[in-house]
């Protein structure tokens, strides 16, 4: 015998065909409770092989429990939040629009605002953007927002922490900067130190400027691939892009990339929604011209980072990107391949030429949003970034 509780949780797994079967295993048989029939029935509307087949039964899985009327499904989109938790409702409207076609639907203003807030949400909205009706971009802008808030609130400590504290590193190191020295004040205060022996001024003390918090002591150019696989990671990426505009110590250039250059910088600067909003999912990839492009914002090498978000499968010239990235690199641009920025597991990219980018020393590698902001500062620092991104890549599967 079986506990009832178990039995339960299979049956709402297997659904309503399986409740003869298991009752086989419980001694006085089990019944789901009215709860449970509702959550049956929510699950019902997505999963159940009947509802590919039209099946009508009295408790079948079939679209029809749900219907395609945009009032019935916002029914049962309010029906699964509270049944479900937010990780769960996530899956399950993905589910819902890639097994039932309900994509047209989400155009509607009553079913956006029934929707949990998501990336995966944000990311469908984005490739339809040119359907979105008059009467629902307003319902739209609101989801997009709520995704935004919620990203922007979980990341941007951690990288303004980063950045600022990587910066200022050597603010209250006994060794400043060497281009910091106040020479004539350091001078006229130790002329009474000269050695006439040495002919040379011994200082007691050596006086810096007062360092204040430089404005734009690095540039980070990010290079978003906009290809459709590259969905949630280009939001991510944009998201990361806006909080570097945010912060004075960085000069930030945000590109996105198909076959054209599109250059986001300043509505990155200005206004994240509009960004993406922005943004064309879609289409074809020419990375070299995308990297061409970038190239004329690297005015100091040592001090600029150059990521490239991309999953590398590249329509233009391979061998000329292969090669601007080399040079970069050699120039002591702090080049940085992410395979994908996002929560999910293993991206697909085109591993052949990923060898031939790693070759160089360039990392690639995908990574989780909040493993980025260890990567950017140890970029900052001068880590060796290899090494640095073997470990944050082991760290992320592990996750």
């Amino acid at each position: 015998m079986i506990a009832t509780e178990n039995l339960r949780r299979w049956r709402l797994i297997l659904g309503e065909t399986t409740q003869a079967e298991l009752e086989k295993f419980s001694g006085d048989g089990f019944a789901l409770t009215a709860a449970d029939q509702l959550m049956d029935e929510a699950l019902a509307a997505i999963y159940d092989q009947s509802s590919e087949n039209g099946g009508t039964g009295s408790n079948s899985r079939s679209a029809g429990k749900t219907g395609h009327g945009s009032f019935k499904l916002a029914k049962w989109l309010g029906d699964i939040r509270t049944l479900f938790n937010q990780e769960v409702v996530s899956v399950i409207q993905t589910d819902a629009i890639e097994r039932k076609g309900l994509r047209e639907l989400l155009l509607e203003p009553e079913i956006l605002d029934s929707i949990q807030p998501d990336i995966e949400m944000v990311a469908t909205l984005i490739s339809l953007q040119g359907k979105i009706p008059e009467r629902s971009k307003e319902a739209a802008r609101r989801l997009v927002e709520a995704v935004v808030a919620e990203i922007m609130k979980r990341l941007q400590d951690d990288f303004r922490k980063a950045v600022m504290g990587a910066v200022n590193k050597r603010k209250h190191s006994p060794l400043p900067n060497l281009n910091g020295i106040d020479w004539k004040l350091t001078i006229n205060r130790n002329l009474k130190n000269y050695h006439q022996e040495l002919q040379k001024i011994i200082p007691e003390r050596i006086f810096f400027y007062e360092r204040a918090r430089s404005a734009n002591s690095w540039t980070v150019i990010l290079d978003m691939d906009q290809s459709g696989s590259m969905a949630e990671s280009i939001i991510y990426g944009s998201l990361v892009g806006a909080i570097f505009a945010s912060l004075p110590v960085l000069k930030t250039r945000v590109v996105a990339f198909d076959t054209e250059v599109v250059d986001l910088t300043e509505q990155c600067a200005n206004d994240p929604v509009e960004m993406l909003f922005g943004i064309q999912l879609g289409g074809g990839t020419d990375i070299n011209k995308s990297v061409a492009y970038c190239e004329q914002f690297i005015q100091e090498p040592q001090k600029t980072i150059f990521i490239l978000l991309s999953d590398l499968y590249e329509g233009g010239n391979e061998a000329s990107l292969v090669k601007r990235l080399e040079g970069m690199h050699e120039a002591g641009v702090k080049v940085i391949c992410l395979l994908a920025l996002s929560d999910q597991g293993n991206p697909c990219y085109d591993v052949g030429l990923t060898k031939k980018i790693s070759q160089f020393g360039i990392p690639c590698f995908a990574c989780s949003p909040n493993l980025l902001p260890e990567l950017i500062e140890g970029a900052l620092n001068g880590m060796d970034l290899n090494r640095l991104a073997e470990n944050i890549q082991s760290r992320n599967r592990k996750r």
